[in-house]
């Protein structure tokens, strides 16, 4: 990497142009999207089942299946992250937090970092504080988390990567 410029920065993402010069000598301009904070996704399981939200993303016109996620506050903490997107977007306050994994999603493209958890069950409090999140809030059965999965209606990487872990190494 010789230099970076910035073309577009906001709180939520950046763009760069960087000049690069891979392995066999040729030098290029590559774009990056930025992201200055990680994002938090938890995967809240309980005798019903996975805690799951059913939600419109307007950007690809799709409808899907999603584990409560988000974007990290400054100086707040991963799990601290993590339980407040849940409860925010689901009425549910997690139990105990335990990561999960951690990732770069699109590293080809972005320095954007995931973070995965588990939640070991959850006490109801109350209706989401941010209703727009989701057009509803549903405990899902382990059977039919998988099969939402293989069907495609799951179609967000964060999801689909935290319930596939959950799948393959913990259920």
């Amino acid at each position: 990497m010789h230099g970076s410029r910035p073309v577009y920065s906001s709180d939520w993402v950046g763009l760069d142009l960087v000049d690069v010069e891979i392995p066999d000598g040729a030098r290029f301009e590559h774009h990056v999207v930025r992201s200055p904070r990680p994002a938090v996704g938890t995967v809240v399981v309980g005798p019903a089942g996975v805690l799951l939200l059913y939600r419109h993303r307007f950007i690809t016109g799709t409808w899907g299946w999603e584990v409560p996620a988000g974007g990290v506050d400054v100086d707040e903490s991963l799990p601290a992250a993590a339980a407040r997107e849940v409860l925010e977007e689901t009425g549910w306050r997690p139990g105990p937090l335990r990561r999960l994994h951690g990732y770069h999603p699109s590293n080809g493209l972005s320095d954007q970092r995931f973070e995965l958890f588990l939640a070991s069950g959850a006490s109801y409090v109350g209706e989401p504080s941010d209703p727009g999140e989701s057009s509803r809030v549903e405990w899902v059965p382990a059977a039919e988390v998988r099969r939402l999965v293989a069907a495609g209606e799951v179609q967000d990487g964060l999801s689909v990567t935290a319930l596939l872990w959950w799948l393959a190494f913990e259920a």
